[in-house]
């Protein structure tokens, strides 16, 4: 079983921005979320995973290759779809993946032909491989782009910020092409979409200014909190007092209206009641917590 291990990896850039902070993480293979707000360092761990910058210092492993030091050899075995899947717009899915094909090492015109066709049916666009790639809809540029990514039988692949921009009918589509192949491989799914992990991962890690803040399984860190969420719809100009005398972790517009989420040990006050937390409660607390922590250090 392949497993990758991250120990102190730190990456600081030259406008100061620390953007990796002494970050350790263990994965196994099957889907692993990466959740984080915008900013949290998510991309940049997954640009130097993939060999595209490097850290100042830690180290990384894919079982026994040095990702820091034998970039090559992680090459061989990468699988990669970063935020932004750029591609040539001019020619055709399947002239495309012939192109990527032949980069990864492919040589054998046989092998690489059945590969590609192979490829296009898995991500159901066979019938649209003579098509130009410009003429792609957001969602079928992502199948392009995880076709590409599976080429040359990965050890691990890493998607940044897939499902961002796909609508409802394509980000199910790309759910259900990853969980095809996340049997026999590392796939790290990094994300601000909370719904992602819930519905993909058995495994996940919340990470906020370079840091780890919060690991597990979904539903076992979602119990870390059972009992302590609590709801109440207020008036807008009712927020900023509840922010100021409960930790409110998340609110919302339903109605018109703000709805609140707070954690609290016991019953806020009248007119709240208590619901069942989700990974979104999880998520705004760690982070809420990561900054009050951060707060506390620079004073």
């Amino acid at each position: 079983m392949m497993k990758l291990t991250i120990n102190s990896l730190c990456k600081t850039y030259a406008n100061g921005v620390r953007a990796l902070d002494n970050l350790s993480l263990e994965i196994n293979n099957g889907m692993f979320g990466l959740l984080g707000p915008n900013g949290a360092g998510k991309s940049s761990l997954m640009r130097t995973l993939a060999s595209l910058q490097e850290a100042d210092s830690g180290t990384a492993f894919l079982g026994n290759i040095d990702i820091l030091n034998n970039p090559l050899e992680l090459r061989k075995v990468l699988g990669y779809l970063p935020q932004e899947f750029g591609v040539y717009p001019k020619i055709t899915a399947q002239q495309l993946l012939t192109h990527l094909a032949i980069l990864k090492g492919i040589t054998a015109k046989n092998e690489r032909k059945d590969l590609v066709n192979y490829l296009l049916q898995k991500v159901n666009l066979y019938e649209k491989r003579n098509k130009a790639v410009s003429g792609f809809s957001g969602g079928m540029k992502q199948r392009v782009g995880i076709a590409q990514a599976l080429i040359g039988t990965p050890k691990l692949i890493i998607v940044d910020e897939p499902t961002a921009g796909l609508d409802p009918s394509e980000r199910n589509s790309f759910h259900n092409l990853l969980a095809t192949v996340a049997n026999d491989v590392v796939i790290i799914l990094s994300t601000h979409i909370v719904e992602d992990v819930n519905e993909l991962c058995e495994k996940m890690a919340i990470m906020n200014h370079g840091k780890i803040v919060c690991q597990g399984e979904p539903k076992k860190v979602i119990e870390e909190i059972h009992n302590r969420v609590w709801q109440k719809r207020i008036e807008h100009h009712e927020l900023e007092n509840y922010k100021t005398h409960y930790e409110v972790i998340s609110n919302k517009m339903v109605g018109g209206k703000p709805l609140i989420h707070v954690l609290s040990n016991e019953k806020p006050e009248i007119g709240f009641e208590s619901v069942a937390p989700s990974l979104e409660d999880v998520f705004f607390t760690k982070i809420n917590e990561a900054k009050k922590n951060i707060i506390a250090e620079l004073i």
